[in-house]
C-alpha cells in the first residue's frame, strides 16, 4: 500500500501491507529521532524440530462447529492443524505437500481451501522469539497539542470527555511499547497477546512492537493526557495490542488478522484499528481459489467479532488508486515476486473492502492526502494522515516521531469511535458506524475529475472529516477549565483527597459548576465521592451507588454558587468496604 515518495521529507520503504510510512523528523521538533527509527529485530530462535522446508499455510473452511472430522482429514493427508477456529469453521493447516490444497479440496465438509501465502512458514512459528523490549527515554514535560487534533475538534472534545477506561480499542499491527511513557498509563496487558503465524502467543512481552507502526498509531488513538509528548484522540480509553506482523517481514497474513480478528471478539475490543492490508495479495480476487479461501476466512471472523460488539476502522491504503474501479494490480504477491495482473471491483482489499468495516481515507489539512486511495461508496470518511510533514506520536523506547499515511488517519478515526462508545454506553457495531457518518463534516471534491459523488458524501472523503467534538455532544461546557491529571490511590477503608487550585475567575462560582470525575475502581458501590469548596463546604456527587459496576467516569452538576470561585477544591474519595481498591484517574472543574 506504499505510495510513491511524496518529497524529500517522507521515505517510504519496500512495498508491505503497511498503510503508513517510516518515521520522519518534522522540522523544528527536538524530540523527533534524528533518523528513521530501524525496525528491532528479534532475538534468535531455534529451529523447531517440527519445521521442515517448503511448509505452507493453508485454510481449511468448513461448516462452523464441530471441525474434528476435518482436523483429522488435515493429519491424514500430510498436513498439521496449527491452529483452529471451530466457531467459524476456519482451520490453520501447514503442509509441506505440494498436492495438499487438491487433495483436501475433494474431502467430504471441506468446503474451501486456499493456500495463505506464497513464501514458507518460518521456522519462528513454531518457537517464537519475544521481541525486544527497549529502553525507555523520557522527554521533558510539556504536551503542546498537535495540528490534527485541533483539525478533527479533539483537543475541545477533551473538555467533555476523555474517554472510558471501559472502553477497550485494540492496535492489531506490529505491536506496542508497552511501556512507554505515554501509553503505559492506558496499557491493558491483559488483553494483548501476539497473533502472529495465526495462533494467539500470550505470554508476557509477545504484543511488543517488532518495528515502529504499531507504537505510533496506538499513540494517536490514546496516548495519555499526562503533561508530557502527545495527546491521543481518546486519552483515558484503554488500548490493547494484537501483534499481527511478522518479525522481519513485518507481513500481516491472513490467518493473523483471523486471529487478531478472533481475539477481538473474545476479548470484548469496542473498537479495533487495522492500519493494513493481508499479505501476500494487495487484492484477492474470488475467481482465485486461494485468494477466494482468504477472503472467506477472514470475513467469517470479521462477522465474528462484530458479533460480539466490536467494529472495525481500516486504512483505505497509500497507492492513490480508486478502490471503486480497479483495473491492475502491480504489488502482489508481496512475499515473493510481485506480477502484474488484471482485476477487477470483485478483487477486495481485506480487511478494509469487507462489509462492516469502516474505510478510511486521509487528508492533509484541506484535501485529499497526495498517496491515499479513494472510491465512492468504498471510503466511509476521512481524517487527517499527513503528508508534507507527517502526523506526530509515539515510538518505541519513549521516542516521538512523525509518519504519514492511511495508517495514521485510520487511528483518528479509531479514537473518535472509542469516543462515540464512552459517550454511548452499550452502543452496536452498526450504531456506531451509523454515528461516525453523522457527527463527519462534509467535504466537498476539489476540481478533480478523480472525485465522484456529492458534497454529502463523496470517493475522496466518504461522509466527511470526523469531528470528536460533536462525536460527544456538539459543544464543550462554556467557562475556564482547571484539571488535575495525577493519580492518587485508593485503599480500602481510606479516605483520600486530588486538589485544583483555581484562580483568575471573578466572582462566585456558577450555579452549574461542572465537575468531570474520572475514578478507576471495582465495585463503586463502595465509594463516596464529595467535592469540597475552598471554604470547606461540601458537595456529595456520588453516595455509594452503582453496586458491583466498575469505575466512575461522568460530569456532574453542581450549584456552587454561593462558593467562591478562586482557592482550592478537593475532590475527597471515601472506601466505604474492603475487597476493592482503585485510584482518582483525573478530575476537572468548568467553571
Amino acid at each position: 500500500m506504499l505510495a510513491a515518495a511524496l518529497g524529500a521529507a517522507l521515505t517510504f520503504g519496500a512495498p508491505t501491507a503497511l498503510a503508513g510510512t517510516d518515521p520522519v523528523s518534522p522540522s523544528g521538533s527536538a524530540s523527533a529521532p534524528a533518523a528513521a527509527a530501524a525496525p528491532q529485530a528479534a532475538a534468535p530462535t531455534s529451529q523447531s524440530a517440527t519445521w521442515v522446508a517448503g511448509t505452507r499455510a493453508y485454510f481449511v473452511i468448513t461448516t462452523p462447529g464441530d471441525t474434528s472430522a476435518v482436523r483429522a482429514a488435515v493429519a491424514a493427508n500430510g498436513g498439521s492443524v496449527f491452529a483452529s477456529y471451530d466457531a467459524i469453521g476456519v482451520i490453520v493447516a501447514h503442509s509441506a505437500s505440494g498436492t495438499f490444497a487438491a487433495t483436501m479440496r475433494g474431502v467430504s465438509g471441506v468446503q474451501q481451501v486456499g493456500a495463505t501465502r506464497t513464501s514458507d512458514v518460518p521456522a519462528d512459528a513454531y518457537n517464537p522469539a519475544l521481541p525486544a523490549n527497549p529502553a525507555q527515554s523520557t522527554t521533558p514535560a510539556g504536551e503542546p497539542v498537535r495540528a490534527d487534533m485541533t483539525q478533527i475538534k479533539a483537543d475541545q472534545a477533551w473538555a467533555v470527555t476523555t474517554g472510558s477506561a471501559t472502553v477497550k480499542v485494540g492496535i492489531l499491527d506490529t505491536g506496542v511499547d508497552d511501556q512507554h511513557q505515554d501509553l503505559a498509563p492506558n496499557f491493558n496487558a491483559a488483553d494483548s497477546a501476539s497473533c502472529a503465524y495465526g495462533k494467539a502467543d500470550t505470554r508476557a512481552g509477545a504484543w511488543r512492537d517488532v518495528g515502529t507502526h504499531g507504537t505510533h498509531v496506538a499513540g494517536t488513538v490514546a496516548a495519555a493526557k499526562n503533561g508530557k509528548g502527545v495527546i491521543g484522540v481518546a486519552p483515558s480509553v484503554k488500548i490493547s495490542s494484537v501483534r499481527i506482523a511478522e518479525p522481519g517481514s513485518s507481513l500481516f497474513f491472513a490467518e493473523n488478522t483471523v486471529c487478531g480478528f478472533m481475539w477481538a471478539g473474545d476479548h470484548g475490543f469496542k473498537v479495533t484499528n487495522n492500519s493494513y492490508y493481508t499479505d501476500p495479495w494487495q487484492f484477492n480476487c474470488p475467481d482465485n481459489a486461494d485468494q477466494a479461501a482468504i477472503i472467506e476466512g477472514v470475513k467469517r471472523a470479521q462477522e465474528y467479532a462484530e458479533a460480539k460488539g466490536s467494529l472495525q476502522v481500516a486504512a483505505a491504503g497509500n497507492s492513490n488508486l480508486d478502490l471503486a474501479n480497479k483495473t491492475t494490480d502491480t504489488e502482489s504477491p508481496n512475499d515473493s515476486t510481485p506480477v502484474t495482473r488484471t482485476i477487477t471491483n470483485a478483487c477486495l482489499d481485506i480487511p478494509t473492502e469487507l462489509p462492516g468495516v469502516v474505510t478510511v481515507s486521509a487528508m492533509g489539512t484541506t484535501a485529499k492526502a497526495s498517496y491515499s486511495n479513494y472510491g465512492l461508496n468504498v471510503v466511509d470518511v476521512t481524517a487527517p494522515g499527513g503528508d508534507a510533514t507527517g502526523i506526530y506520536s509515539t515510538l518505541p523506547g519513549g521516542k516521538y516521531g512523525s509518519m504519514s499515511g492511511t495508517s495514521m488517519a485510520s487511528p483518528h478515526v479509531a479514537g473518535v469511535a472509542a469516543l462515540l462508545a464512552s459517550t454511548n454506553p452499550g452502543i452496536t457495531p452498526a450504531q456506531l458506524r451509523d454515528k461516525l457518518a453523522v457527527q463527519a463534516n462534509d467535504v466537498a471534491c476539489p476540481s478533480d475529475s478523480r472525485c465522484k459523488g456529492t458534497t454529502a458524501k463523496n470517493g475522496f472523503f466518504g461522509e466527511g472529516q470526523v469531528d470528536a467534538l460533536k462525536a460527544v455532544g456538539s459543544t464543550p461546557p462554556p467557562g475556564k477549565y482547571f484539571e488535575n491529571l495525577g493519580d492518587v490511590a485508593i485503599g480500602d477503608n481510606t479516605t483520600v483527597e486530588s486538589a485544583i487550585t483555581v484562580s483568575g475567575v471573578t466572582g462566585n462560582a456558577p450555579a452549574t459548576l461542572k465537575v468531570g470525575v474520572n475514578v478507576v475502581h471495582t465495585y463503586i458501590g463502595d465509594l463516596k465521592v464529595d467535592l469540597i469548596a475552598p471554604d470547606g463546604s461540601v458537595y456529595t456527587v456520588h453516595n455509594r451507588a452503582g453496586g458491583s459496576a466498575d469505575n466512575i467516569n461522568q460530569t456532574y452538576t453542581v450549584n456552587a454558587s454561593s462558593e467562591v470561585a478562586n482557592g482550592t477544591w478537593k475532590l475527597r474519595v471515601n472506601d466505604n468496604a474492603g475487597g476493592d481498591t482503585g485510584k482518582i484517574d483525573s478530575w476537572n472543574l468548568t467553571f
